[in-house]
C-alpha cells in the first residue's frame, strides 16, 4: 500500500479533509460499521420497565429477543429520566443475563462451612418461622407501666433499589409486626 493510501485510510486525515471536524460522519465511518445494525433492531417486542438499582425510577425499555432479554436502554418517554441512564442502570442486563447471576435461595447452616441449595418455600418457611419466635422471645407489652406493644428482637433495613412506596408497605408490614428500628436508603 502507498504512502498516500495509507494516509488517506487514516481517519485523522478523511476528518479533516472532509470536512468532518468533528468526527461523526464519514471520517468515522469504516466497511466494518457500515454492515453494523444496532442491537435492538431483531428484537421480538420491547417491554417498558423501571432500572431496579435506586429510588430515583430511572424509565427503561427492554428489547426482547426469542424470549431473553437482549439489550436495555433508557426509555425517552420516562419525564423521570428522559431517556438516559447511569452506568449501573445501562449495565442492568448483566441482573437478568450474568451467567453468575443467582438462581436459587442459598443457605449456609450455623457454624457451617458451606453452601447449600434450598427451594423457595423452604426457605421462606425458614424465615417466617425465625420471626415468630423472635418475636415471641422478645415481645415488650409494657415498659414501666407504659403499654408499649414492640419488640427489640428485630429491625429492618431497606435497600436504595427499594423505592418510597415499597418502603412504605415494609414500614407498614414491620411496624405492624412490632419492630421499632425501620430504616430505608430512599432518600434521593
Amino acid at each position: 500500500m502507498a504512502l498516500r493510501e495509507l494516509l488517506n485510510a487514516w481517519p485523522v486525515v478523511r476528518q479533516l479533509r472532509g470536512g468532518d471536524l468533528l468526527g461523526r460522519g464519514a471520517a468515522a465511518r469504516s466497511e466494518r460499521s457500515a454492515q453494523l445494525s444496532p442491537r435492538t433492531a431483531d428484537a421480538d417486542r420491547v417491554v417498558d420497565s423501571i432500572c431496579p438499582y435506586c429510588a430515583v425510577g430511572c424509565g427503561q425499555r427492554i428489547y426482547v429477543t426469542d424470549g431473553q432479554v437482549s439489550q436495555i436502554e433508557g426509555n425517552p418517554d420516562s419525564p423521570i429520566s428522559r431517556g438516559k441512564l447511569c452506568p449501573k442502570g445501562s449495565a442492568s442486563k448483566e441482573l437478568v443475563t450474568s451467567p453468575h447471576r443467582p438462581l436459587h435461595v442459598k443457605y449456609r447452616r450455623p457454624h457451617g462451612t458451606a453452601w447449600e441449595h434450598l427451594d423457595l418455600d423452604t426457605a421462606l418457611d425458614m424465615i417466617a418461622d425465625r420471626v415468630i419466635a423472635n418475636r415471641r422471645e422478645h415481645w415488650e407489652q409494657t415498659d414501666d407501666g407504659v403499654e408499649v406493644r414492640r419488640t427489640m428482637g428485630m429491625a429492618s433495613l431497606g435497600g436504595a433499589t427499594l423505592d418510597n412506596e415499597e418502603n412504605y408497605l415494609i414500614k407498614k408490614l414491620w411496624t405492624a409486626m412490632g419492630a421499632v428500628q425501620i430504616e430505608n436508603q430512599a432518600r434521593i
